[in-house]
């Protein structure tokens, strides 16, 4: 059976809005339905209500056969009739889950269409977690026939015990639990409870558990907001008493108190009882956001990212599917989840790299919040103490609200900005080796340990080295899936990729020349900065903090709170320390290599180091004592680093923006990459020939390449990649479209479509 394709129409605001409310449409016995599954097949595929059931209402999902396999799906819509009828087959099993909202099918389509995707790879996202379309197993639990009347143990023959009273002393103060729950409420073993219920003194039962989360108190006592503050929270509150789409900038320098801001939005949308989502670039570093989130509300919000477990994913997904999910924290696939009536969407940090998607779908999270937004009539927050360039042009164009906060929360200075010069003043080597501190950092950060106050040293590159090579011949390691030198990571003593993840021992031969102990670490990663921390400063307690050490959020949360209750004195960390982080007794910040991501080609390298420069620094002097911070760079008159120093935040950006209106560049042009890859490298170039002699000829339209990847080969797969530049007004899609239609590219090469990149790796 040929799948035939999902249209997608434009929405206004209005008509998206109506369509949501619309009951869904009813497919009576023995109608031809079309199913859309989760499979990067492009499109729906035909099946029958069975005539011997009920009823089947759109967005169901459903169980349908394919081929001699089963699969799960979600009806799309009305059937085609273009299949024989004798070819369409009945639908398995209609899943006891609550149907899809249209406003999430809607997404999904708008989704798959503007990202050239095929919507089954879309509908994967909103349905990832396919045990939670099936009943939840019942559960066994145990409880007393009458709590208000203690058993008599003795006249059912059962020996009183210490434990067994204990059981029983909670049965009769909770409801009926399982028999784990239960034993570990009164502190005994589950054969306790077991022998309890196999002698008739407790009974078990049956129930259907679902995730029944405490509801977020609006009226919470919170923190009291300055006038400036309240002033923009009232008009977030209207927003949301408004109940249609608007886009916010709720911009202000850190410190500014932008969460406590947008909280009061969330409180507006939870007193009308709508669900509200609030996305979050690094889900494992939250603990502090959680903790000001349970402060204001009483109660936490429920969290969504890949490091849950299965069950709790499903539990999750139901709740926020039947509505009882009231608030939603999560990463950039939370964005999928089917809410059934979404009030409020807040996209904290939202110039962060993380929300972009590289894999699979290729798609922005914010710039889909937007959308998720406006095809459901809901308001959406866009909070950064440093706006994307995008997203400045969307408020200087009108298309954007913009509100700002100017002033630190609480009466704190933004701190003190000095340029070390390393031309001028380069380290000092120690007893310990190289050294990669200037003396006047080292001096600062003595200084400030001699007060009794933290430093954090950042350094945005994990690991020992970013290289090791021989110094007999010159080998350099390089990953054998990647066009990337391998990093060596001495604390387990293993040279690693960072794009594919390859793994090995650090070997103590060349592997080349064979020379034993010839191999040298090259450059400073922030595992070779705690070794001069250590010489330098062997009293002092400090950590390293990066993605690969922190070991979960359970972890991070516990870190957080050591640094938090001045347990570590001295940090060393990468980006992951960067954001929305309060430590009152950090007071400096000492970055080790400012220029490290001002150069390599990519068109917001400048723009991406001013966000996390201005980031990090924003980590000292958040309370009453004032911050320091200090940058090493080799080149102190660049822009970046002199906006550091001036504060001049408008000024850098216009100067950037202009840089790129020059050039129709991003926001002020539209980019789509293709990656052509494969195993064969042949049929990559093969394929890539074909796509050339097939490009665009129209006169707005520029095709740059093929050309080699800068990673040339990842996970094994040869890379080439095309540009395909336009300007501004031009609807890529259908340019892309039609290109890729012009070519039938072999099956062992895989063409990926990015619209909007933001890597060009």
């Amino acid at each position: 059976m040929e799948p035939r394709p999902a249209t997608v129409a434009p929405m206004s605001a209005t008509s998206a809005s109506s369509a949501c409310d619309a009951a869904a449409p009813l497919y009576p016995p023995g109608a031809r339905v079309g199913v859309l599954l989760p499979l990067p097949l492009g499109g729906l595929y035909d099946y029958r209500v069975p005539r011997s059931g009920p009823a089947v209402a759109e967005g169901q999902p459903v169980e349908v056969p394919l081929g001699k396999r089963r699969e799960i799906g979600v009806v799309w819509g009305a059937g085609e009739g273009a299949v024989a009828e004798a070819k369409v087959r009945d639908i398995l099993r209609v899943l006891p889950a609550t149907p899809l909202p249209q406003v999430t099918r809607r997404f999904v389509d708008w989704v798959a269409a503007y990202t050239l995707s095929p919507p089954g790879a879309v509908l994967k996202m909103a349905i990832s977690v396919p045990q939670a379309l099936e009943e939840p197993r019942p559960l066994t639990v145990y409880g007393l026939p009458d709590p208000d009347h203690p058993p008599d143990l003795a006249a059912l023959g059962v020996k009183e015990t210490r434990a067994r009273r204990a059981v029983l002393n909670v049965a009769a103060d909770l409801p009926p639990l399982p028999a784990g729950d239960l034993a570990r409420e009164a502190g005994v073993s589950d054969g306790v409870v077991k022998g309890l219920a196999q002698a008739g003194v407790l009974v078990p039962s049956l129930v259907h558990p679902q995730l029944d989360p405490p509801r977020p108190d609006p009226d919470h006592p919170g923190p009291t907001l300055s006038a400036g503050q309240e002033e923009i929270a009232e008009d977030l509150r209207s927003r949301v008493r408004g109940h249609a789409f608007s886009v916010a900038l709720l911009e202000g320098v850190t410190g500014s108190g932008k969460t406590e801001v947008y909280f009061e939005a969330v409180a507006e949308a939870l007193r009308r009882g709508r669900q509200v989502l609030v996305l979050v670039p690094e889900i494992s570093l939250t603990s502090q956001w959680l903790s000001r989130f349970r402060r204001r509300f009483g109660v936490p919000p429920l969290e969504w990212h890949s490091e849950l477990t299965q069950a709790r994913r499903r539990d999750v997904w139901r709740a926020v599917a039947n509505g009882r999910a009231a608030v939603v924290v999560g990463a950039r696939s939370a964005l999928f989840l089917p809410f059934r009536d979404l009030g409020l969407v807040v996209v904290d940090e939202e110039h962060e790299q993380a929300f972009k998607q590289e894999d699979g779908v290729s798609y922005h999270a914010r710039d889909m919040a937007v959308v998720r937004g406006q095809l459901g009539s809901v308001p959406v927050v866009l909070a950064s103490a440093t706006p994307s360039l995008e997203t400045v042009l969307n408020a200087e164009s009108g298309r954007y609200d913009k509100l700002h906060l100017p002033e630190r929360h609480g009466g704190s200075l933004l701190p003190d900005v000095d340029v070390v010069d390393m031309r001028r003043m380069p380290p000092e080597k120690g007893d310990w080796g190289r050294s990669w501190l200037a003396p006047p950092v080292v001096d600062a950060v003595s200084e400030t340990l001699e007060r009794g106050e933290q430093v954090l040293l950042f350094l945005n590159r994990r690991g020992y080295a970013p290289l090791t090579l021989c110094r007999t011949c010159g080998f350099r390691i390089q990953c054998p899936n990647c066009t990337a030198w391998l990093v060596e990571h001495r604390l387990v003593r293993r040279l690693v990729c960072h794009h594919c993840g390859h793994s090995e021992p650090t070997p103590r031969q060349c592997p080349q020349c064979g020379d034993e102990d010839s191999l040298a670490a090259c450059g400073p990663g922030v595992e070779r900065l705690a070794e001069e921390v250590v010489g330098r400063w062997p009293e002092a307690r400090s950590v390293v903090v990066a993605s690969d050490t922190l070991g979960g959020p359970l972890a991070a949360a516990a870190l957080m709170e050591r640094i938090a209750a001045h347990e570590v004195d001295l940090l060393i960390g990468t980006q992951v320390l960067a954001k929305g982080l309060h430590f009152p007794e950090l007071t400096l910040v000492a970055v080790v290599d400012s220029d490290l991501g001002l150069s390599g080609g990519d068109l917001r390298a400048a723009e991406r180091t001013y966000q996390l420069l201005t980031q990090v620094a924003g980590r000292a002097g958040r309370a009453a004592k004032q911050g320091r911070v200090m940058l090493q760079t080799y080149q102190p008159e660049h822009p970046v680093i002199q906006a550091m120093v001036t504060g001049e935040t408008a000024q850098f950006l216009e100067a950037e923006a202009e840089g790129r209106r020059a050039t129709s560049m991003p926001p002020y042009g539209r980019l789509a990459a293709l990656i052509v890859s494969g195993e064969d490298e042949g049929a990559v170039d093969a394929a890539c020939a074909q796509l050339s002699r097939a490009a665009p000829r129209e006169a707005n339209v520029e095709v740059l390449g093929p050309a080699p990847a800068p990673l040339a080969m990842l996970r094994g797969r040869h890379r080439r990649r095309f540009l395909l530049k336009a300007p501004r007004g031009v609807r890529v899609q259908p340019v892309v479209a039609a290109w890729l239609g012009r070519v039938k590219v072999p099956h062992s090469v895989r063409v990926q479509v990015d619209v909007d990149p933001y890597s060009f790796l």
